[in-house]
């Protein structure tokens, strides 16, 4: 479910520390039923072991395709232009607390690359000549006592071809890609998640994923 930007921004996430010249682009929810306030780490580590763009729906995958073709041809995810590259990693930027937590997280099966990751909250960073974006999970209580799952995308675009090209995909992220990626996510908590909260293996289940 979308939710309002100061959802994310009236939080004390540490994210806010160094992110200052990031734009908010989106923010969504994630049920994770039976959650508890320590289940953060558990529902990382489910989120990355459902990951599996094969058993996206159909239109997701034709819309990535299509991505990752005009990428290929127009230069647009060459190392020149990721991180390291166009652009300096958020790792940089980093106190030395934050810094040492991505070296013990379990590297990512998303196109992503991990940056922190607390007990409540974690960040991951993708760059290409279009846009430097970082994908922030935050885990918050409900008010019914129970916890939900929170990703904010923050974004800076590579100037006015990068807004631009944000401006176009906004339609195919609200209305085709963000509904996929919350069945995946929160499917990923019951199929992966919530079992090995209580103790139990991780069930098989369907998974679907942000350009």
């Amino acid at each position: 479910m979308r939710i309002p930007k100061a959802a994310h921004t009236a939080r004390p996430w540490r994210i806010h520390e160094f992110t200052q010249d990031f734009r908010v682009e989106d923010v969504w929810s994630f049920r994770a039923p039976d959650a508890g306030p320590d289940d953060f780490p558990v529902m990382a580590e489910a989120l990355k072991t459902a990951y599996d763009t094969r058993k996206d729906p159909a239109a997701v995958r034709f819309l990535f395709a299509v991505r990752w073709k005009l990428g290929a041809l127009l230069g647009w995810d060459t190392p020149r232009a990721g991180l390291g590259g166009r652009v300096v990693s958020l790792c940089d930027r980093l106190p030395r607390d934050l810094a040492r937590t991505a070296i013990d997280a379990a590297p990512c099966t998303d196109p992503f690359t991990e940056v922190y990751q607390l007990d409540n909250e974690a960040a991951r960073e993708l760059a290409n000549k279009t846009v430097h974006t970082v994908m922030h999970l935050g885990w918050v209580p409900t008010g019914d006592g129970g916890y939900a799952l929170r990703m904010a995308a923050l974004v800076k675009a590579n100037g006015r071809f990068g807004r631009l090209y944000m401006a176009v995909i906004a339609p195919f992220r609200y209305l085709i890609v963000y509904p996929a990626l919350t069945r995946r996510w929160e499917r990923a908590w019951l199929d992966h998640g919530r079992p090995r909260r209580h103790g139990g293996g991780a069930a098989g289940g369907d998974t679907a994923g942000p350009a």
